[in-house]
């Protein structure tokens, strides 16, 4: 088989991106699911935004320098929960991103977790700024295994931005916290047609 006729049958075998629509009341943006080379993640994500998991969900978290808890290995996002009440179809096993190639970059979209590398279920961020330290090998999680990053925003960047910079609760100490005060809503998320 020629060069032209491999790379035409791999092209057979390659979904296109999923594209979400969040419409919040911060504004609307949109995300590019690859389901192609985070077939898990993505497929767990879909299972939410179809489901509506999402609508009535928000953004809780925003982290920024002054909200920055950590001077090690610090980064900018903003994180999102699905509707309170919404049963989660339990964790995912982590995607590494070292075997899926996508990159935390500026307008990645990516699952949370916790301390346990094969915990994330529902809560997904967006990065502000490019964050190599949440990829494989970096040192933001004491595993080094990363994040699961699936898909990228790809109109809207302005309106997660702006979520980023909304008012955030501010603790006894008067530093601001990373909790959103009040959360941007979600108001829906759809495939988009």
């Amino acid at each position: 088989m020629n060069l032209i006729a491999a790379l035409a049958a791999l092209a057979l075998h390659l979904a296109p991106p999923v594209v979400v629509v969040f419409e919040t009341s911060a504004g609307k943006f949109e995300v590019a699911v690859d389901v192609t080379r985070a077939p898990v993640t993505a497929a767990n994500f879909l299972k939410y935004v179809d489901a509506g998991g999402y609508d009535n969900g928000f953004f809780h978290r925003t982290v920024r320098p002054e909200t920055e808890t950590r001077t090690d290995y610090p980064i900018q996002v903003v994180q999102a929960s699905a509707a309170k009440g919404f049963a989660s179809y339990g964790a995912i096993p982590l995607e590494r991103t070292n075997v899926t190639g996508i990159k935390h970059v500026a307008g990645t979209i990516s699952m949370a977790r916790s301390s346990n590398t094969d915990s994330a279920t529902s809560d997904f961020y967006i990065c502000i700024t490019d964050t190599p330290e949440n990829d494989f090998g970096g040192r933001r999680n004491p595993d080094g295994q990363g994040f699961g990053a699936f898909g990228q925003v790809t109109s809207g960047m302005d309106v997660v931005r702006a979520i980023q910079a909304s008012p955030t609760q501010v603790g006894a100490d008067g530093r601001k916290s990373q909790a959103l005060n009040p959360p941007v809503a979600i108001l829906r998320a759809y495939r988009k047609k």
